[in-house]
């Protein structure tokens, strides 16, 4: 599976784009808030830091997950676009803790203790939280559009930014007002709505990364497609994944017993093009085809107990003897014999082209007879010519 060269020059320019701003604004609000003597300016310019750690994190994945599948990840590299979210899931949870322990060591402080600021630091914090508000449409639109969970989960990033950046606004208004509580205050707010979104973010990840499948409904309709698809008797084991913006299936179709190998593989052919056209998000579907519900034999399945072609043969021989022409020309033409596997017992068509066909010694019927000995499991034996209908 490999992710498309455009898709990947997307994320790629829209992650520099962000990191030029975030780096931007960091160096802004550190020179405001040591001008204004607004340390909370600087502590959010050291959480705009982290952003850029984070987009440095998402580049790196978007370049690895657009490498071709190769022989050690033969459905390509898009799980790592899985762990840079569940990455910046974490980095999310790590900052609402720290929100958190900071605005509850701000509110045990006297407010003689909190320094005096400059009205220039309400402009920046109002500044930057436009501008990070703005980063965060941006990427949300774009993380849609591109289906792409890391830019959004990037996006959200930008988004508790913007939620720091109005804490320290608050703040700093509140302190310009006389009420220097409100920061500390909001600070814990914020705090855990970054948590909540972190962990958000990294249970989507970590449950792409444990295989979680689609959900219910979606799996409804996948399976409502493959009934409908002509030949498909029923379906079971209908598993999915995700990777990235990758979704992969397999499953089980039943199909009539005594289809041929080439008609059974149609089916299944049809059965994938249905999903992918009914379904174009899917990217890879294996189709395994059965003649009989394989969940209801036990343990784990009747056949097997049957003998195998060489082992059929083998018991022919003996059967009708090991000089019979019979058995020795169906060892030498295994196309002209069919072996049908059905309800845990097994049938036997033989095809008796019209020439060069040895004569049939003994009646079909004590062939059967005898063959049976050797096979108990043996139904059916048929024998029909080239000019018969079956």
């Amino acid at each position: 599976m490999t992710v498309p060269p455009s898709r990947a020059q997307a994320v790629r320019r829209i992650t520099l784009f962000s990191l030029a701003t975030n780096f931007t604004l960091s160096l802004a609000q550190i020179a405001v808030g040591i001008f204004a003597h607004a340390f909370s300016l600087i502590a959010d310019a050291s959480h705009t830091l982290a952003d850029i750690v984070a987009d440095f994190v998402v580049l790196f994945a978007a370049g690895r997950a657009a490498r071709p599948a190769d022989p050690d990840h033969p459905y390509g590299h898009g799980r790592i676009e899985t762990a840079a979210s569940l990455f910046l899931g974490v980095l999310l949870v790590v900052v609402g803790l720290g929100f958190l322990w900071a605005a509850g060591e701000r509110l045990q402080m006297p407010a003689d203790q909190l320094p005096t600021l400059h009205p220039g630091a309400l402009f920046m914090a109002l500044c930057t939280l436009l501008a990070k508000e703005a980063l965060f449409r941006f990427g949300m639109r774009a993380g849609k559009r591109l289906d792409a969970p890391v830019l959004i989960a990037n996006a959200w990033h930008a988004r508790s930014d913007a939620a720091s950046s109005l804490v320290v606004a608050i703040g700093i208004g509140g302190s310009l007002l006389g009420v220097p509580f409100l920061e500390p205050l909001a600070a814990a707010l914020v705090g855990f709505l970054i948590l909540i979104m972190g962990l958000k973010i990294g249970w989507r990840a970590l449950g792409e990364l444990i295989d979680t499948g689609l959900p219910p409904g979606e799996l409804a309709r996948i399976e409502a497609t493959v009934r409908a698809v002509p030949g498909v008797l029923d379906m079971h084991e209908l598993r999915t994944r995700r990777m990235s913006s990758h979704v992969l299936c397999d499953l089980h179709v039943r199909v009539a017993p005594r289809l041929s190998v080439t008609e059974g593989h149609a089916i299944a052919d049809t059965v994938w093009a249905s999903i992918h056209r009914a379904h174009p998000h899917i990217d890879e579907v294996l189709v395994h085809i059965d003649t009989e519900n394989d969940l209801d034999q036990h343990p784990p399945t009747a056949h097997h107990a049957l003998p195998a072609r060489d082992e059929f043969l083998a018991a022919t021989r003996r059967a009708w003897g090991e000089n019979d022409a019979l058995a020795h020309w169906l060892a030498a033409h295994p196309e002209q014999l069919q072996l049908h596997y059905c309800e845990g017992a097994l049938e036997a068509l033989v095809l008796l082209p019209a020439a060069d066909t040895p004569a049939l010694a003994l009646a079909p019927a004590e062939l059967f007879s005898r063959l049976r000995a050797h096979i108990p499991a043996l139904r059916h034996l048929s024998f029909y010519r080239e000019n018969d209908t079956p």
